[in-house]
């Protein structure tokens, strides 16, 4: 007989109340501050009705590229740490030599501060004198040395390039836990049968890491959509408004003392990530059932 699992509600109260007080609150009076004209230039704050929201989506405007920006940041990174730390690993729970070196070498970008990862890769992303260039060029593929962070064309790829290689360590630790709870009595059963390596991937280990995976993509999501310090390390949002993203431009328009406006940029985020919380939290919230 399957029974649902009920726990008291005051088990959730506490949590619930620094939730709300620490974002929900802050979260709506943004919004209400989006409405305004608030700014560092008046001492009056008016109601601008939907004004600062028409700026936002105005395509006279940048604000829309930082939008673009951010979500394709989001897709982007998220599909690749997806795929290349499930890949790695899946190669690390194998039977190697120095197994658990290959998994801290793996790892160790992640414990970087990002402002010293931003630091590192200025200085070998450099057009004139940066080790990537200057690599390419003393074997002979001079033509592939480029502006990495200063050519409006590249620079965005090359951050997410960036943010990338500082991210597949963490989600790979995820995903090697997730293996390594999986019963190798599985695996072996499947191999007798003379299945592939391949087929006991997509057959095996694939479905049973499906809470990982979901576990994963969502901490991946959360924090493209939030995305900051790497941009910022690494471009401040150049050159021009190329790599620009939210949080940079929601930082810049506070800098300039604009403050309804990046109100607003936060508070559109605010607004999409409610909806993708809530979605994701649908997809990973299973009725937990006893048999």
């Amino acid at each position: 007989m399957i029974e649902k699992k009920s726990y008291p509600i005051y088990f959730i109260f506490g949590a619930l109340v620094l939730y709300v007080v620490l974002c929900v609150i802050p979260g709506l009076i943004g919004v209400g501050y989006s409405f305004t004209d608030w700014s560092s230039y008046s001492d009056e704050i008016n109601f601008v009705g939907f004004k600062n929201f028409e700026t936002i989506f105005s395509p006279d405007e940048n604000y829309l590229r930082y939008l673009t920006n951010t979500l394709l940041f989001t897709v982007f990174t998220t599909f690749c740490k997806t795929v290349i730390g499930l890949g790695l690993a899946v190669l690390l729970t194998k039977k190697i030599r120095g197994l658990n070196i290959h998994r801290a070498i793996m790892y160790m970008p992640a414990v970087i501060s990002t402002l010293i990862v931003g630091m590192i890769f200025k200085s070998i992303l450099n057009p004139q004198a940066g080790l990537l260039n200057e690599f390419l060029r003393s074997v002979g593929l001079g033509s592939f040395a480029l502006k990495w962070l200063t050519n409006s064309k590249i620079a965005f790829w090359s951050v997410m390039a960036v943010d990338i290689w500082k991210g597949i360590g963490y989600i790979m630790t995820i995903f090697i836990a997730g293996i390594l709870a999986i019963s190798p009595s599985y695996n072996e059963a499947a191999e007798i049968d003379g299945a592939s390596a391949w087929q006991r991937f997509t057959s095996i280990t694939l479905p049973l890491l499906m809470p990982t995976l979901v576990v994963t993509t969502v901490l991946n999501v959360l924090y493209g959509l939030k995305v900051f310090d790497i941009v910022y390390a690494l471009t401040n949002g150049g050159p021009g408004y190329a790599t620009e993203v939210l949080y940079t431009g929601v930082y810049k328009e506070f800098s300039l003392g604009r403050f309804a406006v990046g109100t607003s940029l936060s508070s559109v985020m605010f607004i999409f990530m409610l909806i993708v919380g809530f979605f994701m939290i649908k997809i990973m919230t299973r009725e937990e059932v006893e048999e």
